[in-house]
């Protein structure tokens, strides 16, 4: 955060600046603006159109999940923890949930099953939030378009995560060991009906925007960053892709089985804000192969570990209003079996233990490398969470992009980083 006086006086006494540096102005770009993804403060000090130096000031949104998390047991700490990045719940559940199942060192017990819908879902998460990012962006840069087909082409995702975990959002689906149930009758056919149709819309986007030259004279040559500058502020992801590195976690560290997948990298050399919108595109192609390889793996069995001493023992069941207790499993542990209630009844109040340690946890999200460093004191609750964010880490690239260049271009800088201000202030 900057005191506002303190950056006056800076710019004050900038070399080249008029008595009283009349020839600069300090604009303070949110928090509360359309263009800033969120409550992110900008201040820019400007000349003329110029910005010369950019400045970023988070903190508003600050909800302190990751301290929360320390009052709550290892399987409740999900549902603080989705709500961290919120266009990307579905990854900050999967990071933290691998976190634990290492430190319980029942990573290998995960059943297959499992992981191939962590995958599947997570793959459809990437594409919805690539879709959000194209939304957002073509709305700032005046392409109304784009975004009502943005917003329009996400919903079929989010219908399909509702019907999956009984939330659009925040769906506290994944737990330590597995999943929270298994998929409902007749996803899998829901979901090939919707992807069928991802292709053409893509193709979409690619005749709207890629030859529009509104769209290149706002995106081609700004927010340049090349690969240099990547590996120095630590930028992974889609804007690091842009640069021409194929660095991509699911290669280059395989989880989940990813290394089983057929699908690309995609990469671009432009190193600027129309090369990363390419990269987005192209990724949700590769992810659409990627869920279609995922449904074809899909074989019958369990979604969570059967150590009982581990496994969450509530049962669900969807109802009108979303995921809600199965009356059956509550019929089980009131009136059938004493010893089912007490186990669930200990679950439940004070959770599992898990060794005192520390691992850090790692997967390639939609924005970039997404990492979770959890402790253990050996007890029933997290000593401490850490999210490894790409957005807090990337807004401070903001400065290298926007500097020198024209204050209209900041508004497509922020929008082709695509941070999102709940993971940054987590």
């Amino acid at each position: 955060m900057y005191d506002w006086d303190e950056v006056l006086r800076d710019a004050e006494r900038q070399p080249g600046a008029g008595p009283g540096g009349e020839d600069r102005l300090i604009v303070n770009m949110g928090p509360q603006h359309p263009s800033t993804h969120g409550v992110l403060r900008l201040i820019l000090e400007i000349e003329g159109e110029s910005v010369v130096e950019a400045r970023c000031g988070i903190g508003y949104l600050h909800t302190g999940i990751e301290k929360n998390v320390e009052y709550r047991n290892w399987t409740q700490a999900v549902t603080f923890l989705t709500r961290a990045d919120y266009l990307m719940p579905l990854f900050n559940e999967t990071v933290y949930c691998r976190a634990v199942e290492a430190l319980l060192d029942v990573e290998d017990q995960v059943p297959p099953r499992a992981n191939v819908i962590r995958v599947l879902l997570m793959e459809l998460n990437r594409i919805s939030s690539h879709l959000v990012a194209l939304a957002t962006g073509g709305m700032e840069l005046g392409a109304m378009t784009v975004m009502t087909n943005g917003f329009r082409d996400r919903e079929p995702i989010l219908d399909i995560l509702e019907a999956v975990t009984g939330n659009r959002m925040n769906h506290a689906y994944v737990r330590p060991g597995g999943l929270a149930q298994d998929l409902p009758p007749g996803i899998v056919e829901d979901i090939r009906t919707v992807i069928a149709e991802f292709p053409k819309r893509i193709r979409d986007y690619e005749r709207l925007l890629n030859a529009n030259p509104v769209f290149l004279e706002r995106t081609k040559g700004v927010g340049y960053l090349d690969l240099a500058g990547c590996m120095a502020l630590g930028v992974t992801g889609p804007v690091l892709r842009a640069a021409g590195l194929p660095h991509d976690l699911r290669k280059s560290d395989p989880y989940l089985g990813y290394d089983t997948y057929d699908f690309e990298v995609p990469t671009e050399t432009g190193c600027d804000a129309y090369s990363r919108y390419l990269v987005r595109l192209h990724e949700m192609a590769e992810s659409l192969r990627i869920v279609e390889q995922a449904l074809d793996r899909l074989e019958p069995g369990p979604v969570m570990l059967a150590d009982p001493k581990i496994a969450w023992p509530a049962r669900l069941a969807l109802g009108g209003d979303g995921l809600g207790n199965s009356e059956e499993w509550v019929r089980h542990i009131m009136a059938q079996s004493m010893e089912a209630l007490i186990h669930h009844f200990k679950l439940v109040t004070e959770g599992f233990t898990v060794p005192a340690g520390q691992v850090y946890s790692f997967l390639e999200s939609p924005r970039g490398e997404l990492g979770a460093h959890v402790v253990s004191d050996g007890g029933t609750r997290p000593f401490r969470v850490h999210l490894r964010d790409p957005s807090f880490t990337h807004l401070q690239s903001v400065s290298a992009m926007a500097e020198g260049g024209m204050l209209a271009d900041v508004v497509a800088v922020v929008a082709s980083v695509d941070p999102v201000l709940g993971g940054a202030d987590r």
